[in-house]
């Protein structure tokens, strides 16, 4: 069979032969049907990722819609150090999986499962959220950004504010349910929200910290700010004022710190919501990997290969 191949961490994926898949015990062999290129994929491949051991060669991808020897599509969330999902079949664990509703379009599912998922399971493990807390959610433009507004909005939201560079591309998430937009250069308007979705950490979070705290009205009223994503990057140099000077939490919610079992017990409210989501999926043939690893995309958007 084909797959999507991994043999160097600083160049794309190839698109080559490799053997069959075999199953273990409590394991089945099934066709990929639709994996889509996430932030975590990207990173998978070129070892940056946490939960690299750089062990190559290897097949990235970390989900997929699979189909069973039944047909019965499945969303599944693979397991670490299991097999990759960018090729024409894979093997996986079927308790790491959920039987998709009919009709649904597999490569949407593809595009917003882990996007969405972030913020979902945030919300859900990470904290005790409540329906009327405030959210800002930082890297708001982007696909998880934009599914976190409508995650938050779903749970109940009083107010969500979108933080990103681009004042047109923050005006039109109005759309998808921000009551107000700011600037990463000065997050100062939403000093007195509840709860920070932060995609990018770095400099943008220590400035932003700092912006928070030293304009809330109500230091004493918790703040918690929830690590997600570092794409501006991947430390922070935050000032220790900023944790004593207000009732500021942070905590990371990733793998680790939400167990595996709570992933897969979100699974089945994600797969249902996911036609909601504001992300189209751009389906690409699995053996244009290498070409289509670095093409750009609208904010909107998320490659999904059909092996």
């Amino acid at each position: 069979m084909y797959a999507a191949v991994v043999t160097s961490f600083d160049q794309p994926p190839h698109y080559q032969e490799i053997p069959e898949p075999v199953a273990g015990p409590g394991e089945l062999v099934v066709d990929v049907v639709a994996a889509a290129l996430h932030h975590r994929v990207r990173s998978q491949a070129d070892g940056s990722h946490y939960s690299s051991d750089g062990t190559l060669p290897l097949v990235p991808g970390i989900d997929a819609v699979i189909r069973d020897a039944d047909g019965r599509l499945r969303f599944v969330l693979q397991g670490d150090g299991a097999p990759g999902t960018m090729a024409q079949r894979t093997v996986i664990e079927e308790r790491r999986s959920v039987v998709l509703p009919d009709g649904i379009d597999p490569a949407q599912v593809a595009a917003v499962m882990n996007p969405a998922m972030s913020s979902w399971v945030a919300l859900r493990r990470r904290i005790d959220f409540q329906p009327g807390m405030s959210v800002l959610v930082t890297g708001a433009t982007g696909n998880s950004g934009r599914a976190a507004i409508q995650v938050a909005k779903r749970f109940g939201a009083g107010q969500v504010i979108a933080a990103g560079r681009n004042p047109a591309a923050l005006e039109a998430l109005r759309a998808l349910g921000a009551d107000e937009i700011c600037l990463l250069e000065d997050l100062s308007p939403a000093a007195d929200v509840d709860v920070v979705i932060d995609y990018l950490w770095g400099e943008v979070a220590a400035k932003g910290m700092v912006d928070l705290v030293s304009h809330r009205r109500d230091r004493s009223a918790p703040l918690t700010w929830i690590q997600i994503g570092s794409m501006v990057g991947r430390s922070a140099d935050i000032p220790s004022a900023a944790l004593r000077a207000a009732r500021l939490s942070i905590v990371g919610s990733g793998i680790g710190s939400v167990p595996g079992a709570d992933y897969l017990a979100e699974l089945p409210g994600i797969a249902s919501a996911a036609a909601e989501f504001d992300i189209r999926p751009r389906v690409t043939p699995l053996r244009e990997v290498e070409t289509a690893w670095s093409e750009s995309i609208a904010p909107d958007e998320r490659i999904v290969f059909a092996p």
